[in-house]
């Protein structure tokens, strides 16, 4: 079947193919991402990574002989191609805890005049959306969440920080997002999420995938504090729908 969405395969380089899909922000192009993704996994060696992210595909090819990029485009346009239409995918959807306290909320006064809310109404409003995991990536477990409302849309900091604290939860432009570990960073900070979202010693590092959808839920400082003593230990299970 013809898909509506029309692609364009070229080679990344010696090792790599890139596929890229049209250049908007759209959850019906995401999910036609991740469903050819999911095939081209089950049709190809275990020499290839796939990488998705927004609009593309990136696969990256591990093995000794070099491929050649016409049979593997014709492959990708064969089974693109071949997909049933694609509405809406089952979606994951994970629950993510943030403490919005002033100690963590460095930028919220900020925020607030810029945008006219106050305090609890921005945390209404981030609390209330359903964010869709468009990319994963500038650090391990860094989530590009797509669905900000516009009423809280603000532009990055003029001025980066050097250190941007573990967890800490920021608004850019129309994402809003995680940092998985201390790092430098501009977003503007309004919150912290006691989850770590990054552990190299596990089978899956991020339990987060590209395709998943995240939605946040406002705790007390004592519950953060609780949650930060089970991740610590290793008995936290963060909160899981699936078919949402």
């Amino acid at each position: 079947m013809e898909s509506e969405y029309p692609i364009s395969i070229r080679p990344f380089g010696a090792h790599a193919v890139l596929i890229e899909w049209e250049h908007l922000v759209s959850r019906a192009i995401l999910n036609q991402c991740i469903t050819l993704e999911r095939e081209l996994r089950n049709s190809f060696s275990g020499m290839w990574e796939f990488v998705p992210a927004y609009n593309s595909l990136t696969l990256i090819y591990n093995g000794t002989e070099a491929f050649q990029f016409e049979t593997i485009a014709s492959k990708i346009k064969y089974t693109y191609n071949s997909l049933e239409q694609v509405a809406n995918r089952d979606n994951v959807l994970w629950t993510l805890p943030v403490c919005y306290d002033d100690e963590f909320s460095i930028d919220m006064e900020n925020v607030i005049q810029r945008l006219g809310y106050n305090k609890s109404e921005i945390i209404k409003l981030h609390t209330e959306s359903i964010y869709d995991v468009y990319g994963i990536g500038f650090l391990p477990g860094f989530m590009y969440l797509g669905g900000l409302p516009e009423v809280l849309e603000i532009p990055r900091r003029k001025h980066p920080r050097q250190k941007v604290a573990k967890g800490a939860v920021g608004l850019a432009s129309k994402q809003t997002g995680i940092y998985p570990q201390e790092s430098p960073g501009g977003w503007n900070i309004i919150g912290n999420c006691p989850v770590s979202l990054f552990e190299i010693e596990k089978e899956q590092p991020c339990f987060v995938s590209v395709g998943d959808r995240v939605q946040f839920k406002a705790i007390e400082k004592s519950e953060y504090d609780l949650i930060k003593i089970q991740v610590e230990v290793g008995i936290y299970k963060p909160e899981k729908q699936e078919g949402v």
